[in-house]
């Protein structure tokens, strides 16, 4: 039987989701969580990748094994993960449901603060320079008239295709000194968010024009877009299928 496990995570002390040779990851906790207590060896297969100290509100991973109570499954996971790793629910799917296939759209959040504030570093870039996100805002709007982003894929990443449906892309203030960013889309690639975070923070500093924006996403050069920010203000917020 195929299940379906919602989890969140502080991806504070890990090297990502995905297992890595030389540190710890999300997918490797949950790989001994569940193979520990199954007493089989288990393997989960993730919605996606976020790199290192990256966070997920939520994310979903499915695995295959013989029936389980999942109610029950998912208290002894909570007993057992670490504290920066909780399981909102595990549940039976079709045999044909894939986590990483089956999702139709990923919402990220990026956290930025305007004045320093203790209780914010952790999850949140302090930015000290003026911003204006009215431009900010307008380049949002232009991301989604366009569908190749190799622009904002990290430099030699082993992907396919560049291609994403973006639907959403927009700056919201939640307090005179804290704004978010939301990006909806199909998919994204390796270290997409940060880079589009920060070509557009070069569009709210006036370092480039809304239309110099346009040209850095045309031109599908990596070195042509803004710097990668900090994964510490990451979040994936959303998966929908």
């Amino acid at each position: 039987m195929r299940y379906f496990i919602t989890f969140s995570y502080d991806g504070g002390r890990y090297h990502g989701w995905q297992i890595q040779p030389n540190g710890v990851s999300v997918q490797e906790k949950l790989e001994w969580a569940l193979s520990t207590l199954l007493r089989e060896e288990i393997s989960v297969t993730g919605a996606g990748r976020t790199d290192a100290g990256v966070h997920a509100r939520m994310m979903v991973a499915h695995f295959d094994a013989s029936e389980l109570d999942c109610e029950q499954l998912a208290y002894k996971l909570n007993r057992l993960l670490p504290q920066d790793i909780a399981v909102q629910k595990v549940e039976t799917v079709d045999d044909e449901m894939h986590a990483r296939f089956s999702a139709k759209w990923r919402t990220y959040h990026y956290y930025i603060h305007t004045c320093k504030d203790p209780f914010l570093r952790a999850y949140s870039c302090e930015i000290h320079y003026p911003l204006d996100f009215a431009a900010m805002n307008e380049a949002g709007r232009r991301l989604t008239d366009y569908d190749d982003f190799g622009a904002f894929c990290k430099s030699g990443a082993d992907v396919k295709t560049t291609l994403c449906q973006v639907t959403r892309a927009a700056w919201i203030q939640t307090s005179p000194t804290t704004w978010y960013f939301e990006i909806t889309a199909n998919r994204f690639l390796r270290n997409m968010v940060r880079a589009v975070v920060g070509t557009m923070i070069d569009v709210g500093r006036g370092r480039l024009t809304i239309e110099e924006f346009c040209k850095v996403i045309e031109g599908k050069r990596r070195t042509e877009a803004g710097e990668s920010m900090p994964g510490n203000a990451l979040f994936l917020e959303k998966i929908e299928y």
